[in-house]
């Protein structure tokens, strides 16, 4: 187990492509920490930086408090899953585990022993003797984790390791994944696109764009009090409603403004509003910060429906309110409603989130 330190760390390939600009990370020893972001944020690139398969071109990396910019892969005590398993096809299962013992001229004894154990770890007894082709997608991955884990390693990092997985097996291997990790204790770095193994894998997630880190937080900080818009919009399935508004007051009731929508506001969320002033900004609301609304309310906002998705324990509503305010409303269980439906909503004004011109988050 190890600290893992990037300070100041750029990486920019031949040709002039950047992808990491002054990253600064600090993982603590025993912590998982997920990198999420789009293709091509450079997520992948920080796990290769870390393995030594990739030099940076400036910047310093720690693991352990030991400086290792100029240690070569195999002595950094680093291991790494990639997303295509890549086992030997023609080894079992025990050989694809005993070859990066063997390369490291362990003995018979040791080799046996690790390898035991990680097969006990990772229910792997009983496939032993199978070949690569004989299991499953999921059983390949276990054997993949195994083979790192056998070297005991201070870091381990997954590079989307469930992309090739079904659905369902995605589950299953992201809860092994999470115990495996609670269980060795292992400083581990897990790479994914998808925001949702982030939010529920990661002790924290550092969120990337264009190789620039937007925000570094626990999953449910992350959530709730995202940095920026970018973050807004990436973290959450269904995504943020974000859509850009300007701030008018009247009878000394402040109001958000979208076109010809006006969104009541209150609270702290009106205070910060009226001291933003007149500027354009980003509002942004949660699909479940929105709720169905009886037409008497004077607040209510009147909208038609463009799009439902029932998806047994919820409803999403995609709505149009006014000329063009596109919204997502996320309903509990299945609601009744087809395309074309007028229906009124209530905005939630304490959860509505604001952001300035450059996409900063404006405090409330």
């Amino acid at each position: 187990m190890a600290q893992v330190e990037l300070a100041h760390v750029d990486k920019t390939f031949p040709g002039g492509a950047r992808a990491l600009r002054d990253l600064n990370l600090d993982v603590a020893d025993g912590e998982l920490l997920v990198l999420v972001g789009p293709s091509g944020c450079g997520k992948s690139t920080v796990l290769r930086i870390l393995a030594g398969l990739e030099e940076p071109s400036a910047g310093t990396i720690r693991l352990g408090g030991r400086v290792v910019n100029d240690l070569s892969p195999r002595e950094r005590n680093v291991a790494m899953v990639f997303q295509d398993y890549a086992l030997y096809p023609h080894m079992t299962v025990r050989e694809n585990l005993v070859f990066p013992l063997r390369m490291r001229k362990l003995g018979k004894d040791e080799q046996a022993r690790r390898v035991a154990w990680a097969a006990e770890l990772l229910g792997l007894g009983e496939l032993l003797e199978r070949l690569p082709r004989e299991l499953s997608g999921g059983q390949r991955q276990r054997v993949a984790m195994g083979r790192a884990l056998v070297r005991e390693p201070a870091v381990f990092l997954l590079d989307e390791p469930l992309s090739n997985l079904d659905a369902k097996l995605r589950v299953a291997v992201r809860a092994e994944i999470e115990q495996l990790q609670r269980r060795t204790g292992t400083t581990m770095l897990y790479v994914t696109h998808d925001q949702v193994e982030a939010m529920t894998l990661g002790d924290r997630v550092a969120v990337l764009r264009d190789g620039v880190l937007q925000q570094l937080a626990p999953p449910r900080a992350l959530y709730e009090t995202p940095a920026n818009a970018f973050v807004a919009g990436f973290v959450g399935s269904p995504a943020m409603n974000l859509f850009a508004a300007r701030v008018a007051t009247d009878a000394g009731r402040s109001a958000l403004v979208a076109d010809d929508v006006r969104i009541a506001l209150d609270g702290a969320v009106a205070k910060a509003a009226r001291e933003h002033g007149p500027a354009p900004l980003t509002a942004g609301v949660r699909p479940e910060a929105i709720a169905l609304a009886a037409e008497r309310d004077a607040d209510a906002l009147p909208a038609r429906v463009a799009h439902v998705e029932l998806l047994g324990h919820e409803t999403l509503l995609h709505v149009r309110a006014g000329a063009a305010l596109a919204l997502v409303v996320r309903l509990p269980g299945m609601l009744q409603a087809a395309r074309g439906d007028a229906v009124h909503l209530r905005v939630a004004p304490e959860s509505i989130h604001l952001f300035d011109a450059d996409g900063a988050r404006i405090a409330l």
